[in-house]
């Protein structure tokens, strides 16, 4: 049985935009996200006419590249939860459909290479329907951010 995701990355509530894992691999990882009607973000983005915001949908991606970070760490028997998912780099983001509220997607990570303390990895968000939503390519590490406050 797979951790919830709180067990493994510092996001909470209202800012985890992942629900749970599906599955995973060595270097990829599946999350799923169900988009809430309530959300508050969807009375200003739009009123009348609402979407999941670009920006959110992108930090889904960078959540699940966290959990996948997570996990990895697990298995080579380490701890995850020792500092926070930073991130780097963003680059060839694509959008090419909408999100509504209460729509299910699929966020799959998968790692590309590591190197000097970064980890890049590509994204893509789907619909259930298998529909693609956004693809993205980023960098993160995993630090204790200078000068933070330790929990």
């Amino acid at each position: 049985m797979l951790p919830p995701v709180t067990d493994l990355i510092p996001h909470r509530p209202p800012f985890l935009f992942v629900d749970g894992i599906v599955s995973e691999g060595p270097d990829t990882l599946v999350a799923r996200r169900t988009w809430l009607a309530d959300e508050d973000f969807y009375r200003g983005h739009y009123p009348g006419a609402p979407i999941t915001p670009g920006v959110l949908l992108c930090e889904a991606v960078f959540q699940a590249g966290g959990l996948l970070l997570a996990r990895q760490a697990q298995a080579a028997g380490g701890k995850p939860g020792e500092g926070v998912p930073l991130l780097a780099k963003i680059s060839d983001v694509r959008f090419r459909n909408p999100v509504y509220p209460g729509d299910t997607v699929l966020i799959e990570v998968k790692k590309m290479e590591a190197m000097g303390g970064f980890t890049m990895i590509s994204g893509v968000v789907k619909k259930a329907d298998g529909t693609r939503v956004l693809t993205v390519e980023f960098a993160v590490a995993w630090k204790v951010p200078e000068g933070a406050p330790t929990a």
